[in-house]
């Protein structure tokens, strides 16, 4: 019996409070151990074996940890990562894993010097409403893809409270919090592009990072991907649309996740994951004959667990983990550009 992997999450914010502890606690192969909070003692409320370290030193220095979970803000993640390495420890790194591809090439490379496991948190590849949009194009649903669309969108015109998101830092803007999550979809489908380009816009008042954001990936045969997010969309558009030789995917962004989880829902409940009714994508089809047919998809429940049991297996197991290397360099490479 393979004993669970003791686990340190450097902060219990938010991040930590709803996308990592709740897992790491609630999957037999973790151990729940230790925490940093700075300022307030809000973790041991909840798990009370837990312990809560003042600093990421202390819980770096602590022996028992095996894996550290690095979910500091952006500009800090290739600082901690690296000394977590230096320490020893198994990393799972939220995202952006670091500002270029440089620093994130030094980070795969020290991992394997220490032999540890460099691991990268991208559970948007667990949403629900992503896991049926690939089930269809890897369906041979709609033919051969021609036209992808992928949207992040929201509306939030103020600033946000967090600095390390709107000051000038390494990482920082809508390209390094929400870029990583629509590249990470699309290249965990389609691959390497063959070619790409990025733009960038500031339209909030006030903003001193970029607010828009807008990849063009080309691919062999050729498919465009196109990837848009912004935080000044009032009516957001379909976030998923896909083009097929023999037909078209349409998908609003209907993941539950984060919402039951921000009302302390446990994953082990039974309705944790399930899309509600009105939230089936539509898939229309053209047959032989030319004629239209349009039928409504319903997403099949999803769960972030599947990350974390991935990175259980890629400890104990020694087995791929997800998200590659390779993966990661192509978009920190996109990401910089």
């Amino acid at each position: 019996m393979d004993q669970p992997i003791v686990t340190g999450i450097l902060s219990y914010g938010m991040s930590g409070r709803v996308f990592h502890a709740p897992f790491v606690n609630a999957n037999p192969g973790f151990r729940l151990y230790a925490v940093t909070e700075r300022s307030s003692k809000n973790a041991q409320k909840r798990y009370p074996e837990i312990i809560s370290y003042n600093s990421v030193e202390e819980l770096l220095n602590d022996q028992a940890i095996e894996l550290v979970i690095v979910n500091t803000p952006n500009n800090t993640h290739f600082e901690y990562a690296l000394k977590a390495l230096q320490a020893g420890k198994h990393v799972l790194v939220e995202k952006p894993f670091a500002a270029t591809s440089a620093e994130a090439k030094q980070l795969f490379d020290l991992g394997r010097e220490k032999g540890c496991k460099v691991m990268v948190y991208q559970n948007r590849r667990w949403d629900s409403d992503f896991q049926q949009v690939k089930s269809v194009i890897r369906g041979g649903l709609l033919g051969d893809p021609m036209e992808v669309y992928f949207r992040y969108d929201r509306y939030r015109r103020e600033i946000s409270q967090k600095t390390f998101k709107e000051e000038n830092l390494p990482a920082s803007g809508l390209t390094y919090d929400l870029g990583p999550h629509l590249l990470d979809q699309a290249i965990s489908i389609f691959g390497k592009p063959a070619s790409f380009s990025k733009t960038t816009g500031i339209f909030r008042p006030g903003s001193q990072v970029d607010d828009y954001v807008h990849f063009h990936l080309k691919y062999e045969g050729g498919l465009n991907v196109f990837l848009t997010s912004s935080l000044l969309v009032a009516q957001p558009l379909p976030s998923f649309v896909v083009h097929g030789t023999e037909g078209t995917f349409i998908k609003s962004r209907t993941d539950v996740q984060e919402a039951q989880l921000e009302k302390g829902i446990s994953p082990l409940e039974e309705g944790y994951g399930v899309e509600p009714d009105g939230s089936e994508g539509q898939l229309t089809t053209i047959d032989k004959e030319g004629n239209k047919q349009s039928q409504y998809l319903t997403s099949l429940r999803s769960t972030y667990n599947h990350l974390f049991q991935a990175v259980f297996s890629c400890i104990r197991k020694n087995e791929p983990f997800p998200v590659s290397e390779e993966e990661i360099i192509w978009q920190m490479e996109i990401l910089e550009s």
